[in-house]
């Protein structure tokens, strides 16, 4: 299949916090599974990542680590585009010209804005970046006219935005944008906190027991799994019911894992008990990332050899942005610079 035939994709992580293993099955893996059949574009939002003060060396390291964890995930950098957001100005030329055409009352009707603004105790320290943080995420997905966004539940609103600014835009102008579509993992997709499974699994998260980490030693990875949340019942099956999300969710790590069925994730447990079902998370985890650890501390060591793969990747990324930028800023009535 051909580069021109492709479908274009474009999803990214920011470079904040540590990632998950909730990271990797509800993005990361999902990606390098696309990688063969769609055209994609995976960078490190670090302007995403500054709507909350960061440390500059730490986002800097953090930054790195992402982009390392990408490639020692899977993703091959001869298939596909890796870069860094801010090395490719037009995301936030573009940013701005959106902002222009967005409603406000587009962005108050944001779920997300109201829980992360809710959740901090002194209103005027809330940055107008975290109100504005849908429309630079609708230029990220629009300037590379991706046709799919593989995203999170949590994500589906920023999407639907986009889709909006984007039609709105179009309805003005002429077609300009592609209108994507969002991209839903059918397992794993929904990766819950151990100690908490009603709670999304979150890198943000401080509690020693609510997540396990990609760069997780494997001591630290079953302690975690052995001390989650589970319940009373003794029965090792999928439900929807939430007093039994902690069984659920071990079960979808190891489905998620594994690559078995629903019916044959539930027959391997069968007849088994919880420290059985915990044990097999664990095993299974950790079959994942020792390898992925291995690989991840190859690159980082390998000086210069993560450095040229993101200054490969942000060239690419410039031609194809520059090319959306130019257009719309022809169309909004931009004198062209000689």
């Amino acid at each position: 299949m051909s580069e021109i035939s492709k479908k274009r994709v474009l999803s990214g992580i920011q470079p904040s916090g540590n990632l998950t293993l909730g990271n990797y099955l509800g993005a990361l893996k999902q990606w390098v599974e696309e990688q063969a059949t769609f055209d994609c574009y995976f960078c490190v939002v670090d302007l995403h990542a500054i709507t909350v003060q960061q440390d500059p060396i730490e986002l800097r390291k953090k930054t790195r680590e992402v982009a390392a964890l990408y490639i020692a995930c899977g993703l091959d950098p001869e298939k596909v585009t890796i870069f860094v957001q801010s090395h490719v100005s037009a995301h936030s030329e573009l940013a701005w010209i959106l902002t222009c055409f967005a409603p406000i009352g587009w962005l108050n009707r944001m779920t997300q804005f109201k829980d992360k603004a809710a959740k901090q105790q002194q209103q005027d320290s809330i940055s107008s970046g975290l109100l504005n943080y849908p429309t630079l995420m609708a230029a990220d997905i629009l300037l590379y006219q991706a046709h799919a966004v593989p995203v999170g539940d949590d994500q589906r609103q920023h999407l639907e935005y986009t889709r909006d600014i984007a039609q709105r835009f179009n309805h003005i102008y002429g077609e300009t944008f592609v209108i994507p579509e969002v991209m839903i993992p059918k397992a794993g997709a929904r990766i819950m906190g151990l100690d908490n499974p009603l709670s999304k699994m979150s890198k943000s998260e401080a509690s020693d027991n609510h997540a396990i980490y990609l760069l997780d030693e494997p001591n630290r990875v079953k302690k975690a799994i052995m001390r989650a949340v589970t319940d009373s019942s003794g029965e090792i099956l999928f439900s929807d019911n939430p007093e039994r999300a902690g069984v659920s969710n071990l079960l979808t790590i190891y489905q998620s894992l594994s690559g078995l069925s629903k019916d044959e994730t539930q027959e391997h447990f069968a007849g088994k008990g919880y420290g059985d079902l915990k044990r097999g998370v664990v095993d299974v985890v950790n079959a994942t990332l020792d390898p992925l650890q291995k690989r991840y501390n190859q690159i980082i060591s390998e000086t210069g050899y993560l450095d040229a793969i993101l200054a490969n990747g942000a060239e690419k990324a410039r031609e194809r942005a520059n090319r959306t930028l130019r257009e719309v800023q022809d169309k909004v009535g931009f004198l062209a610079a000689r």
